[in-house]
């Protein structure tokens, strides 16, 4: 880069009009696709994150000819105390070796069932149960579907249960959350309610489920979980009024400054302001 800009800063100097055309022995970022190789290059980028980020589709639950549940995420990671890591991602969207014939689909309650067998750190057997309803809501005057609670059966007897907040949409968009888990730094927090949930950590990134009024098999629109007040909304907020008030105030106490209603003559006898008790 150095080299390229002393030559062109020297061409410059030297008035002479010119064309550069930079070339390389490979492309740092290869295209898998063939109809955007010629888009700009912010273009591209967006489009290869994009597909890199959808490169598997989505776990889906067919009834008959209908899609009762769409599920994806790009990171499937939970483990117990004192134990590994359990990545669960490329055997449940990319080998599909996971059973969801457990899972249930109604008008008003869904549960998608992840059945897992041998996942690995000494695990013979491992379930994950999310489930989903959908209500009518007065207030809003029309359904909304909510991701109530994950429960995860560890071996057939450790049952663990966390109830979730902050993952809802209107009944017919799907609900879009970028982290969800057990830590507090998550936006949709995985809140254990029971003891034997507080020994498991639970990490998802980019969770995308739907469980109501699905049409042609895809999602539709995401709802997203993150709140409109975020944290720095609410600092810049709390920021604002503060300043706002020392502004206030100092209008206020330059408005209450007088002056005085008679002055000294230098030519005359010296002022005297009686003190009274």
């Amino acid at each position: 880069d150095k080299m390229i800009g002393r030559l062109t800063m020297e061409l410059q100097e030297q008035g002479i009009h010119f064309a550069v055309i930079y070339t390389a022995l490979r492309p740092s970022r290869i295209s898998r696709r063939t109809d955007v190789v010629w888009e700009l290059r912010r273009q591209l980028m967006a489009t290869e994150e994009e597909e890199s980020l959808l490169s598997y589709p989505p776990l889906n639950l067919t009834t008959g000819n209908n899609t009762c549940i769409l599920f994806h995420a790009t990171n499937l990671s939970l483990k117990a105390m004192e134990s590994a890591w359990l990545d669960l991602t490329n055997v449940t969207f990319v080998t599909r070796n996971v059973d969801i014939s457990s899972s249930e689909c109604s008008d008003s309650n869904t549960t998608l069932s992840l059945k897992y067998t041998k996942p690995g750190s000494g695990i013979s057997s491992l379930e994950i149960r999310f489930l989903m309803t959908n209500k009518f809501y007065g207030s809003s005057a029309r359904n909304w579907s909510t991701l109530d609670s994950v429960e995860i059966v560890q071996d057939g007897e450790k049952f663990a249960k966390f109830n979730v907040s902050a993952i809802s949409a209107p009944a017919e968009y799907s609900s879009h959350c970028q982290l969800v888990g057990t830590s507090n730094l998550c936006p949709a927090r995985l809140i254990p309610s029971n003891n034997e949930a507080k020994n498991w950590v639970v990490f998802i990134s980019r969770l995308q489920i739907q469980g109501f009024n699905i049409e042609n098999h895809q999602f539709s629109y995401a709802s997203d979980c993150t709140g409109f007040f975020t944290p720095a909304i609410w600092m810049g907020l709390v920021t604002s009024l503060v300043l706002l008030w020392v502004l206030a105030y100092g209008i206020h106490m330059i408005m209450q400054l007088t002056t005085n209603s008679r002055f000294d003559d230098p030519k005359g006898p010296a002022l005297s302001v009686p003190q009274t008790e």
